[in-house]
């Protein structure tokens, strides 16, 4: 075996990193995760999820402690499911699926992530469009279909930007999306603290709220009423735990955030998507709730025909309009961009750009339709029915194969061109989770559940009879020592990395960052919170809501100039380094 290691490091050396486990001297602490986490997960669909669970009747103490404990669930299943086989293989799920079920699955499962990143990246432009169509005076779009041919054009527009940016500056996007976190867990979470005296005033008379039990009566009385949109009991604690368990399935149970996690040093990672589970989908969505009513309430409509533009722009004056437009845009091309790699994976002949223009002219002909993000209540929660059979396949051959004594990547050493087994449990599991729905067994919220545990028990059943309980014995010892030389490759690259945090204490990037931070957010808080403890009547409430108003969007502006300002700094300064050096350590 040792006369086949030169040829086996070229080949190693001519390979896409993609394909290579994760070296450890770019590895990650769990500090990364949180700022990641809470940037992808507070978007601008929180205020159509918050303003949902509104239409459907939730109570006031079914979303403070369903929202609690299904969030918390979801945090745990990050940690105990998808961290411990990212951190293990320090491989993309795209990648490990292909080693374990082959071309054929891998092609296919790369197609249901088009179909399902392209109907969310729809939905954020046409969440944006909302906001920029005020700007125009264009009518509300009240139905699921355009009514406006000029909003079909505004929605057009703005899906050629968001493609446009995806396909040829996806990376510059993402440094502005980097710094964008603060500020949109500020904005959600004052929008609701702006609105509490209104409603307040709507109940009690008064603008003001002493205590916790007030807020409580407030928003159980106003928002939260456990009384659906059409005068009906609403749904309760379990299906709001359900929902919000489930609205990340594909990225936990479907372990899609391997691509994230492979990058963590220790396993206290995991717990790090708290940032975005509890604040983005905790606080942003109860906050978001309240926003809703309370516009819902000035504008005379029904909230289930409310735009995102609307509540934003009543909630934070102007800057409202520059947070579904943030939010919309840097979600959006997140995730065509994942769209434009599942394409281009599916369709090997094609490059990445072209893979991505594809799949952008789809997603620009689909966010004409307001009926995608009005439904993204049930587009996450299928989306992880479709995929999470996927991540029981690789759990059953990632954990359980090796305790049963089977071998993993048998497939691959037995020299199979399809997994049949893989491919058969995807479909059986599917026809096992949707016809749990058809015959109405349990809520469609849970259904992920038992889907997952019978796609566990099937693949592992199918592989054992196609020869997962054999022994390869000389494929195993090529695959050590493939990972041997992949190694000790990662050490001679360490070698000439450089390890030492790049930290900016200049004087000038210290006053940079006080600026944003005091001007840029302290500012809109204190503020927020004059609204909320300093209105005692009507009168002195709207004269607070409007100085809010109007120093928030300079605020905003601030806050925006600074932080980038920053970030170029320290860009500058990493690139400093010798030019072998910063090309490693990127």
């Amino acid at each position: 075996m040792a006369s086949t290691a030169p040829d086996l490091d070229r080949q190693i050396a001519h390979m896409d990193d993609e394909l290579l486990p994760v070296p450890r001297h770019k590895l990650h602490r769990w500090p990364h995760f949180a700022g990641l986490y809470a940037a992808e997960h507070v978007a601008a669909t929180e205020f159509v999820i918050g303003a949902t669970f509104v239409a459907l009747g939730a109570g006031i103490w079914d979303i403070l402690l369903g929202l609690l404990i299904g969030n918390g669930l979801a945090v745990l299943s990050f940690w105990l499911i998808t961290t411990p086989i990212a951190i293990e293989t320090r491989l993309s799920l795209f990648t490990y699926l292909h080693r374990i079920a082959g071309d054929s699955m891998s092609r296919l499962y790369n197609w249901a992530n088009v179909v399902i990143f392209t109907a969310i990246s729809a939905a954020m432009i046409t969440v944006s469009a909302t906001a920029v169509r005020l700007l125009f005076d264009i009518p509300a779009q009240t139905q699921a279909y355009p009514t406006s041919f000029e909003f079909i054009l505004l929605a057009l527009a703005v899906a050629a930007i968001v493609v446009l940016v995806a396909v040829y500056g996806f990376n510059a996007l993402t440094e502005f999306a980097s710094i964008c976190a603060p500020w949109l867990m500020l904005m959600f979470t004052v929008g609701g603290m702006v609105l509490l005296p209104e409603l307040a005033e709507s109940v009690t008379g008064e603008t003001s709220l002493n205590s916790f039990s007030s807020f409580i009566d407030v928003a159980g009385s106003t928002v939260f009423t456990g009384i659906n949109s059409q005068g009906e009991a609403g749904i309760g604690i379990w299906e709001v735990i359900g929902f919000s368990w489930a609205a990340n399935t594909f990225s936990h149970f479907g372990l899609i955030d391997m691509a994230l996690l492979r990058y963590a040093k220790r396993m206290r990672s995991g717990l790090a998507t708290s940032t975005g589970m509890m604040f983005g989908h905790y606080v942003a969505w109860i906050s978001a709730g309240l926003m809703g009513a309370a516009t819902a309430a000035v504008a005379g409509i029904s909230i289930d025909v409310l735009e995102p533009g609307e509540v934003a722009l009543h909630a934070l004056g102007a800057a409202g309009f520059v947070i579904v437009v943030v939010a919309g845009w840097t979600t959006a091309n997140a995730n065509l961009y994942r769209a434009g790699l599942a394409a281009q994976s599916a369709m090997p002949n094609l490059s990445r750009n072209k893979a991505t223009l594809a799949v952008g002219i789809c997603v620009a002909v689909l966010s004409c339709f307001p009926f995608v993000y009005r439904s993204m209540l049930p587009l996450l929660t299928y989306a992880g029915l479709v995929l999470v059979p996927v991540g029981g396949i690789i759990f059953a051959e990632h954990h359980l194969f090796p305790k049963l004594g089977f071998s993993r990547y048998w497939a691959r050493y037995k020299g199979v061109k399809h997994n049949t087994p893989a491919l058969a449990t995807w479909a059986l599991s599917l026809i096992f989770g949707f016809g749990l729905e058809m015959v109405d067994v349990i809520p469609f919220y849970y259904l992920f559940l038992p889907t997952w545990f019978v796609s566990i028990i099937l693949y592992t059943l199918m592989a054992r009879s196609a020869g997962a309980a054999a022994s390869y014995p000389k494929a195993e010892a090529a695959e050590r020592e493939f990972q041997e030389r992949v190694e000790a490759l990662h050490a001679k690259q360490a070698e000439t990395t450089n390890h030492a945090p790049v930290k900016d204490t200049s004087g000038l990037t210290k006053a940079i960052k006080a600026v944003w931070m005091v001007l840029g957010l302290a500012v809109p808080m204190v503020l927020a919170l004059r609204v909320l403890f300093g209105s005692p009547d009507l009168a002195s409430y709207e004269a607070n809501r409007e100085l809010f108003y109007d120093v928030t969007i300079w605020s905003t502006i601030i806050y925006f100039i600074f932080a980038y300002w920053e970030l170029q700094r320290s860009k500058a300064l990493f690139n400093k380094q010798s030019p072998k050096q910063a090309a490693t350590a990127s």
